[in-house]
């Protein structure tokens, strides 16, 4: 008996080092983002998959502009929408994940709703949807690092360079010029708060779309960004 609960423990300790060092061998570099572009991210290549399963072309890329480049206005109501104390946390809201620990027990369901633009980007550049321990926990490592290397406005930049504003519109440069004909510099307070509010549910949720939810959300992010004033000064 001793000697197969010795074997099965050698057992679980090599496999336990094969991956941790196949997740050191494919970790990603976070701290070359400080000057590097990332070219695509995980997300966006799932979702090329998927459109090619389907038949179509699955030929979507990102079209990377610089954060000067970007609306102040979509800056603001993307921060006010997703991450109202992004500039002052260091890649977690703890009060958020209190309070969607407390909503998970109470509803018996995983946390969910807390995520930081930080955590997110880390999720669509290197992770998937799920939401497994594993996968959290890479997250979280990965968040740390993006915080670490990468000042907020070059987060920030990232960020609505690679997110999904509606479908296939990857990244706000694409997203401004497919819904409003125009680059995302020049994107007004009204299309910045509608772009922003479909970012929960990019496939439903995005400019043109008669939802009353969405339509609703647009408002409130609309209301927000004109409050927080202060925003403005943080770019």
């Amino acid at each position: 008996m001793r000697r197969w609960t010795a074997r099965i423990l050698i057992a679980v300790a090599l496999a336990a080092a094969g991956l941790v060092a196949r997740e050191l061998a494919t970790w990603p570099d976070v701290a070359a983002l400080a000057t590097r572009s990332p070219e695509s991210t995980a997300f966006l290549e799932r979702w090329n998959a998927r459109q090619r399963q389907a038949g179509g072309k699955g030929e979507a890329r990102l079209r990377f502009v610089p954060y000067r480049a970007i609306s102040a206005e979509l800056k603001i109501a993307v921060v006010v929408a997703e991450d109202i104390d992004f500039f002052s946390h260091r890649g977690f809201a703890t009060a958020e994940i209190r309070a969607a620990a407390k909503r998970a027990w109470e509803e018996k369901e995983l946390p969910r709703g807390a995520s930081t633009i930080t955590q997110q980007l880390a999720k669509n550049l290197w992770l998937s949807p799920s939401r497994n321990p594993w996968r959290k926990a890479k997250e979280a490592l990965l968040t740390r690092q993006l915080e670490r290397h990468l000042d907020k406005r070059r987060i920030l930049e990232l960020y609505l360079n690679v997110v999904e504003f509606g479908p296939g519109a990857w990244g706000c440069e694409n997203a401004a010029r497919r819904y409003f004909g125009k680059p995302a510099a020049a994107l007004t307070a009204d299309e910045a708060a509608q772009l922003a509010a479909g970012l929960p549910r990019p496939a439903s949720w995005h400019p043109g779309v008669a939802s009353r939810g969405y339509r609703a959300r647009v408002e409130r992010i609309a209301g927000r960004a004109r409050r927080a004033a202060w925003v403005r000064g943080e770019l």
